[in-house]
């Protein structure tokens, strides 16, 4: 017997209280977020730059590894070294700024989706009755709305 799994995509809600409702749970999960940190934690293995040392002369010989966290700050990089026993807090942490960006866009989503869910609620309620010709109503005579004649009269 072969079973097929399938995604159902659920279409996005339009109603205001389903996306005021979804909005706090995205906030409720925002506040819950533990340390962020951006970055990118990488092994290096660099030369000492001693003349004597093996790493001079043997390219298969590096110093290391040393872990770095590696981000940008106002467009230049920036790094630190972190120690070996903080290695998986770090990497917690950059985990968790990854998961608030991602609940920051879709709080952003959710939060457009409501403001134009509001923006058509108050169309809505300011559209006008139809201003042609109403139902069991003789049409309009008469010169009503134009501008007076304005010829001279001799």
């Amino acid at each position: 017997m072969v079973y097929i799994q399938m995604e159902i995509a659920m279409p996005a809600p339009t109603d205001a209280h389903d996306l005021d409702r979804q909005r706090k749970d995205i906030l409720s999960q925002l506040a819950g977020l533990g340390d962020l940190r951006p970055g990118t934690l990488a092994q290096q293995f660099r030369k000492c730059g001693k003349p004597n040392c093996r790493c001079a002369t043997d390219k298969e010989w590096r110093h290391g590894p040393r872990w770095v966290l590696t981000w940008k700050a106002e467009g230049k990089s920036q790094g630190v070294s972190i120690p070996d026993d903080a290695v998986e807090q770090t990497r917690e942490q950059i985990a968790e700024c990854a998961r608030a960006r991602i609940l920051m866009r879709e709080l952003i989503e959710v939060s457009t989706r409501l403001c134009d869910a509001h923006l058509e609620a108050i169309k809505g309620a300011k559209k006008r009755p139809h201003r042609g010709r109403r139902a069991g109503h003789p049409p309009r005579s008469g010169r009503r709305g134009r501008a007076p004649d304005r010829r001279r009269r001799p």
